[in-house]
């Protein structure tokens, strides 16, 4: 977006009505940020700039600084910061971690943030949404390097066995709108012009017990050489430098040096015991015997629970975050250094050698590949695996207040009916054409069909053999005349494919009351417009989607912001429509989100009275 130099339609600076309406959208758009660090971002008595480019786009900076806050549509719904407004709250967005300062020669050369460059944490892949604010850091640096939207759901990019494109990036380090500020400026010297890597400062500060200790096993080590050095002089007769109070120095020394190294010896073991035992009241210790017997024990709960032949082949990184850890019990941690495998590739091989599962090393991504389970195996077949019992909660009002609380409560479901297209699937594995399925059930259905009819490549299992029928229900009428039908496609290919064969439906569920409706879920329609004498309204529109009863809201807008509000309806539409006086198109827009549960995708605002 920015690796181009372009040059400012107009600049101004913000009136007191607009500063408070940015903070208002900063505030909407990052939930996590506190009032503190609104205002250590926009200082109150600072002057704000506005900078408005030929492509829509508005950065909000302070005046003589730097650019704190860019906005990629104009209309405040895509409120990013810039690298110089996370170095001073860093924890304003989530953040990616990079596998090395390696990778980020990439980033600073434009690219986007592709999966295999990022770090998997221990705990887990993070969860996240299609289309929010992420940036970017690198290990052993605090800063973040870049910041931009997610393309997929934390679920999906799992599905795909985390490849493709993760992060679209938007902004960068050193990147012409870095490059806006009057002084430009890096917050540690880990910052470089073509990469950056971990902060020297925390290394060195990492390093300073290390180095305390060898100053003081060094001073020891000279004192007992100089006093050695003195014995041999005095036996050779040769005349000694030193007179008798310098003599007895490197004693003195000598005694002080091993009062010290003794009293940290004492603080060290004294540490180690308040670590233990801070370690025992948090969980029990477990010796390499009982790791390896839960690593084992948690491999098998997973492949009886989450790991379905269609996931196979499954990268070994994704089979540990996505389906292993999940697995472990509550309040016991499991690390693999602490098994006798030391690695997962290891652990996993020797799970290969002994039949249970078939793997295979992948050279290009140095990464350990499951191709498929015995399920036929002894330890799998032996094996029971253990039924979370769902806790009933004996206070209900803890959650829910009342019964209007949980009307309030909003679930939207994609559904998806079978077509012409793909009946026959159905019909072969006994599936019902006329009921709704999700994405997940039709999954199970496709796959079934699959395994049925043993289409599976014996000699690539992640593809597979396309029969007549099969082949029809993916690609009848999709592909254009004179061209080639395909003989195979590769598994994590299909089940998209085969939901993109059936017709789109929504379920939206609010309370005790749902609808089924065709098509997409339209979002909701906020306008503001101004009218006679200068006068703000706000429309409100498609509450009927989200089975939110108009006059019901209408009466709750009119006591939260005081004014007059009216139903009517549509014109040459089916529906009807908010009349709200006043321009509070942005708080609204909360108020349906903090009460009504709509999610920020479904809520679509336009500002008319902006010039």
């Amino acid at each position: 977006m920015f690796k181009k130099a372009l040059d400012a339609k107009s600049q101004q600076r913000l009136s007191g009505a607009d500063r408070k309406k940015l903070k208002r959208s900063i505030r909407l758009r990052f939930p996590a940020a506190s009032d503190a660090d609104v205002d250590v971002l926009l200082p109150p008595k600072a002057e704000i700039t506005i900078f408005k480019y030929p492509n829509r786009i508005l950065v909000y900076g302070l005046e003589g600084d730097c650019p704190m806050f860019f906005d990629c549509d104009g209309r405040g719904s895509e409120i990013f910061p810039t690298v110089y407004a996370l170095w001073k709250v860093p924890n304003l967005l989530p953040a990616f971690m990079l596998k090395g300062g390696e990778v980020s020669r990439f980033m600073l050369g434009g690219a986007d943030l592709m999966f295999p460059g990022i770090q998997i944490p221990a705990e887990g892949f993070p969860s996240f949404s299609a289309g929010e604010p992420w940036a970017v850091k690198v290990p052993g640096n605090p800063a973040p390097i870049a910041v931009g939207t997610t393309t997929m759901s934390s679920a999906e990019a799992l599905k795909a066995g985390l490849r493709g494109k993760a992060l679209k990036i938007s902004h960068y380090y050193r990147d012409t709108l870095w490059e806006l500020a009057e002084n430009c400026y890096v917050p540690n010297a880990g910052f470089f012009e073509d990469a950056v890597f971990e902060d020297p400062a925390l290394i060195s500060g990492g390093q300073a017990s290390d180095s305390c200790e060898d100053h003081l096993l060094v001073g020891q080590t000279n004192a007992i050489n100089d006093e050695f050095m003195g014995d041999n002089s005095a036996a050779d007769g040769a005349p000694s430098i030193l007179d008798s109070s310098s003599a007895e120095e490197p004693i003195v020394t000598k005694e002080a040096n091993e009062q010290i190294t003794t009293a940290m010896a004492e603080l060290q073991v004294k540490d180690d015991t308040s670590g233990i035992e801070s370690n025992v009241d948090d969980q029990p210790l477990l010796s390499v015997e009982d790791v390896d017997t839960l690593l084992d024990k948690c491999l098998l709960q997973a492949l009886h629970t989450t790991v379905k032949d269609k996931d196979l082949p499954i990268p070994g990184s994704i089979l540990w975050s996505g389906h292993i850890l999940p697995c472990r019990p509550s309040g016991i941690s499991l690390d693999i250094k602490k098994s006798s495998h030391k690695k997962l590739s290891k652990w996993l091989q020797s799970k290969s050698a002994g039949g249970l599962i078939s793997v295979k090393e992948d050279k290009h991504k140095k990464e350990v590949m499951v191709l498929s389970v015995n399920r036929k195996h002894v330890d799998y077949t032996s094996f029971k695996p253990e039924k979370k019992k769902v806790e009933k909660n004996e206070q209900p009002g803890k959650n829910i207040a009342d019964e209007g609380q949980l009307q309030k409560l909003l679930d939207v479901v994609e559904i998806y009916k079978p077509t012409t297209h793909v009946n026959p699937i159905f019909a072969a594995v006994g599936a019902d054409t006329g009921k709704l399925y999700s994405s997940s059930e039709a999954y199970e259905i496709v796959f079934g069909y699959i395994e049925k009819e043993k289409l599976v490549k014996q000699a690539d299992k992640s593809m597979v053999v396309l029969d007549a029928t099969l082949c029809d229900a993916l690609f009848k009428g999709a592909i254009k005349k004179g061209s080639m039908y395909p003989t195979e496609i590769h598994k994590k290919d299909i089940g998209q494919s085969f939901v993109n064969r059936m017709q789109a439906n929504h379920l939206v569920i609010r309370g005790e009351h749902s609808a089924v409706r065709k098509g997409a879920l339209k979002p909701l329609q906020i306008l503001t417009e101004r009218r006679q004498g200068n006068k703000k309204v706000t429309k409100l529109s498609g509450l009927e989607s989200f089975l939110i009863d108009p006059e019901t809201l209408a009466s709750e807008l009119q006591k939260k912001f005081a004014c007059s509000t009216t139903v009517s309806e549509l014109p040459g539409k089916k529906g009807l429509e908010v009349l709200v006086q006043g321009g509070v198109i942005d708080d609204l827009a909360r108020h349906l989100v903090e009460q009504y549960g709509v999610q920020k995708r479904y809520i679509e605002v336009l500002d008319k009275t902006r010039k």
